[in-house]
């Protein structure tokens, strides 16, 4: 899969005594919207917007309206039941007559933030299911309440799903985890994301075993765009289109794409909007095909957009896609950096530390810049990556390319966000190193992350007749860590500086230091205690950090020291550390190139699942300390017409004060094709 998730320990946050000024309207970016549970809403602004013409601002105005008319799809996927429980969650809300720093209320608030921040009753990274702290007697009188003050509120739920609703929110053993990753266990009904319903995960890899034809050069992203169950005891899928599943959102996106048509800045790109409204349309994955490559190849506009059933995170087996979209457009100054790694793909193919024979010979098509975001929505909302590049198909990466892209605007807002929070303090080694990571992280940061999408992602190939899908439940993982691996690699080579992308050559230390801490201890705030590590960002940085740690013990590359009773992470040969990097890379090539699932489950089984307890806890304690939110999401802007006395388009307007729950009430009243 090919989305980057920002890191924790990158995910530097404003601390409490900074919310007096987190609205200031005159600097925005990064500023703190909301603050619950284990999580900071933030703002990003679009910095170029009032730079675009007439027609590209409606061109991304339109887009806007496609991406947000997809949200309920996004609910659905994520449970059976959460668009049902937003209306619930929401109506009780809206009525509350009683005072609103009552204990109960106060605690309800709590957890309708987090349903809305998972975009259901999941929590959007562990996937486990929120606990509600406040009483089911609280509970059963609001409803009540609500059904008492507006009997059509919730007329469109039928009265036999009240009672399922209440158990989902209140027993934990009922539909318990959206994704699960656990090894030996029937992943798909032991899942409760609405992707499949009433089939075990043998008979759906036996289905599509027997659908799929390995002779086939260019296969299909099979089960991408569906939901496979059973009809009177067949296995089938139901496909997501107009007139199937969604078909009243995929109208509306299809009316938004048609709006946003004519403001095409090329040819292709007029092309590729009409290739996904015929998929939408139709649900054949080779139409989606066709669009991806129309996509891929025009690299020309400089407003762009994803919209679609795109990354599998979401689905235990990796298969099918969740639904997303996010508007964006191109920043010129920061895509001269992707431009020049894109450049130089072939080189750093030709000298990539993998079997000469998992090399691509020829590299297509590569294209990378830098995107401010102007909108994100589904599974790219609140919780956003940093960076994407597709397409996801293989044989359309290596016959004609990809697109990778940074989002510049958000990495700025977390780093706007980030100053004065006494992480380093707490757990870099030592002020040399903090003040190196002070100097050079946000460069290298950046860089990482435009080596891993636009070139990790799209470096090596499989070898003929492997199948995409070998890997199954481990495929995300090892996609990103193939990445991540890749970026590391490269960081530290001395092309960067002579390419003009770094101007030391120690630079990368920063980054090496920050991920190596990350992925053996920061990242485990994320954690409940006892729990595994189950998210494929998550395991892929843990497989990294703990395999290299393993390998170069006996030279003491890296360790895991105390002082004052305190872990730190010590990094005593930072070449050395590359060196087992590239070694790592080439394994890992090995096993994707190889379709060599045993192997690939052996490494995420043996480094990347399991949770030192003592470490754990430490680790817990001392960000308890420091009131960082582990997780971070957006409020989008707000975009709004100008128009003169005749109705016609004269700007579009960029809003950014709105607030947290207010815009998402918004969004359920006027996006929820779905619900109503």
């Amino acid at each position: 899969m090919k989305k980057t998730i920002i890191a924790a320990a990158a995910c530097a946050v404003i601390t409490s005594s900074a919310m007096a000024n987190a609205l200031d309207p005159n600097n925005p970016s990064g500023t703190v919207v909301d603050r619950f549970a284990d999580i900071e809403v933030l703002r990003y602004t679009v910095p170029g917007f009032e730079k675009l013409s007439l027609d590209q601002k409606k061109f991304v105005y339109y887009l806007t309206e496609a991406a947000l008319a997809g949200r309920d799809i996004l609910w659905d996927q994520n449970g059976k039941y959460n668009l049902a429980l937003r209306q619930v969650l929401e109506g009780v809300y809206k009525n509350y007559k009683g005072s609103r720093k009552d204990k109960e209320f106060l605690a309800f608030e709590k957890y309708l933030k987090q349903v809305e921040f998972g975009n259901g009753v999941y929590h959007h990274y562990s996937t486990e299911k929120f606990v509600p702290e406040f009483s089911q007697k609280w509970y059963d009188a609001q409803l009540q309440s609500l059904q008492k003050a507006n009997p059509s509120a919730l007329s469109k739920i039928p009265a036999g799903e009240m009672a399922t609703l209440k158990r989902l929110i209140f027993d934990p053993s009922f539909l318990a985890k959206r994704v699960n990753q656990a090894d030996g266990e029937d992943l798909i009904m032991t899942s409760a994301n609405n992707m499949y319903e009433g089939v075990t995960q043998q008979e759906v890899e036996d289905y599509f075993a027997a659908i799929k034809n390995p002779e086939d050069p260019t296969p299909v992203s099979y089960g991408l765009n569906t939901k496979v169950t059973k009809i009177n005891g067949k296995v089938v899928e139901l496909p997501y289109k107009l007139g199937g599943l969604y078909s009243p959102a995929i109208e509306r996106i299809i009316f938004n794409l048609n709006k946003a048509l004519p403001y095409a800045e090329t040819e292709k790109q007029a092309a590729s909007i009409k290739a996904l409204i015929e998929y939408y349309t139709t649900g054949d994955l080779r139409t989606f095909d066709e669009y991806s490559i129309l996509w891929t190849e025009d690299t020309a506009p400089v407003v762009d957009f994803i919209n679609g059933f795109i990354e599998s995170y979401g689905d235990p087996l990796g298969m099918t896609g969740s639904w997303e979209s996010i508007v964006n457009f191109k920043n010129q100054e920061a895509s001269q950096r992707t431009e020049t790694i894109s450049a130089n793909a072939q080189w750093f193919e030709n000298n990539s530390p993998v079997d000469s024979r998992f090399r691509k010979p020829e590299v297509k098509g590569v294209s990378a810049k830098v995107i401010n975001a102007a909108i994100l929505a589904g599974d790219a909302y609140p919780s956003t990556p940093i960076g994407i590049n597709l397409p996801n198909a293989n044989w359309i990466r290596a016959s004609h390319g990809s697109k990778s892209v940074s989002i510049e605007n958000i990495t700025q807002a977390y780093d706007d966000a980030s100053h004065g929070n006494g992480f380093n303090e707490e757990f870099v080694i030592d002020e040399p190193t903090s003040q190196l990571m002070d100097k050079y992280l946000f460069i290298t940061d950046n860089l990482h992350t435009d080596l891993h999408e636009c070139l990790g992602h799209g470096s090596g190939r499989l070898l003929p007749g492997v199948d995409p899908d070998a890997l199954k439940a481990h495929g995300s993982t090892l996609e990103e860590t193939r990445a991540d691996l890749f970026a590391l690699y490269y960081l530290a080579d001395p092309r960067l500086v002579e390419l003009g992308l770094l101007d030391n050559p120690d630079a990368y230390q920063a980054e090496y230091y920050k991920y190596m801490l990350n992925g053996l201890m920061t990242q485990l705030m994320r954690i409940e205690p006892g729990k595994d590590v189950e998210e494929a960002h998550m395991r892929n940085r843990k497989l990294i950090a703990e395999w290299v740690l393993e390998k170069g013990a006996p030279q003491k590359v890296v360790e895991l020291v105390k002082r004052d009773g305190k872990t730190f992470v010590k990094i005593n040969d930072y070449r050395r550390l590359r060196e087992l990097f590239g070694q790592l890379l080439g394994e890992i090539q090995r096993i994707k190139s190889e379709g060599d699932y045993a192997a690939g489950a052996a490494l995420v089984e043996k480094y990347a699942v399991k949770v030192d307890p003592k470490l754990h806890r430490e680790v817990l304690d001392r960000y308890a300390k420091l009131d960082i939110a582990p997780y971070k999401g957006f409020v989008n802007p707000v975009y709004t017409p100008v128009t003169d006395a005749s109705g016609n388009i004269t700007d579009i307007s960029v809003d950014y004060t709105e607030g947290y729950l207010p815009q998402m009430f918004r969004y359920s009243e006027a996006y929820s094709p779905l619900t109503h």
